[in-house]
């Protein structure tokens, strides 16, 4: 008898559940994540060169 009213309450328990929502919810955050890094890395990477260049083309003024 003790072993079905344990096998009960491990079945009705839902702490697992909520564990595997929030897994389940951190996972797809990170895939966004990811997923937004690399659509947005060739822009950035491209933004930051024409920076670079143009700063390294610039000159600078001594002021007396």
């Amino acid at each position: 008898m003790k072993f079905f009213k344990l096998a009960k309450t491990f079945r009705n328990d839902e702490d697992g559940a909520v564990t595997v929502d929030w897994v389940v919810l951190t996972a797809a955050v990170m895939g966004l994540g990811i997923a937004v890094l690399t659509t947005v890395r060739g822009g950035t990477t491209s933004i930051s060169n024409t920076i670079s260049s143009h700063l390294g083309g610039a000159t600078t003024t001594a002021f007396p």
